[in-house]
């Protein structure tokens, strides 16, 4: 797995060596080599075209987000060699199910920050800063 953040949050990129990453970088360099895939989960669409540069031919490049900004134009030659461009913007209740009974076998670990209700735009601002890793959940 190879994990990029933004540039300059090295607490991010040790926390995803923790997870397993062979390498981390900032999204403005390039991997050690081609990947056979890419999950963009930040909601900036430039990144699809430097995730596009990154994958071999053949390779997918999957937008995981719920919102992402405008994707920029960019070179047909950056496409071409049968790569691909999916999003992700429905989860069924199955794909939830089905998920969930495949995480202990993987293993799926998560890393929570949770946080009450009346406190939800202090989590995001959390966030925004890099205060935590992982995810922040909304508890009632």
């Amino acid at each position: 797995m190879y994990a990029f953040t933004r540039e300059g949050d090295a607490a991010a990129q040790a926390f995803a060596r923790e997870l397993g990453a062979v390498w981390t970088g900032h999204s403005g360099q390039t991997p050690p080599r081609a990947l056979d895939a890419a999950i963009v989960f930040a909601p900036d669409g430039s990144l699809v075209v430097r995730a596009l540069e990154a994958v071999a031919p053949g390779g997918t490049v999957v937008c995981g987000g719920i919102h992402m900004s405008d994707i920029p134009g960019f070179p047909y030659d950056t496409l071409w060699e049968e790569r691909t461009v999916r999003s992700v913007a429905n989860l069924t209740r199955r794909d939830a199910q089905e998920f969930l009974a495949l995480a202990p076998t993987v293993p799926v670990r998560t890393h929570v920050s949770s946080y009450p209700l009346e406190a939800a735009g202090r989590a995001l601002e959390d966030l925004r800063a890099g205060r935590f890793t992982g995810a922040a959940v909304i508890v009632p």
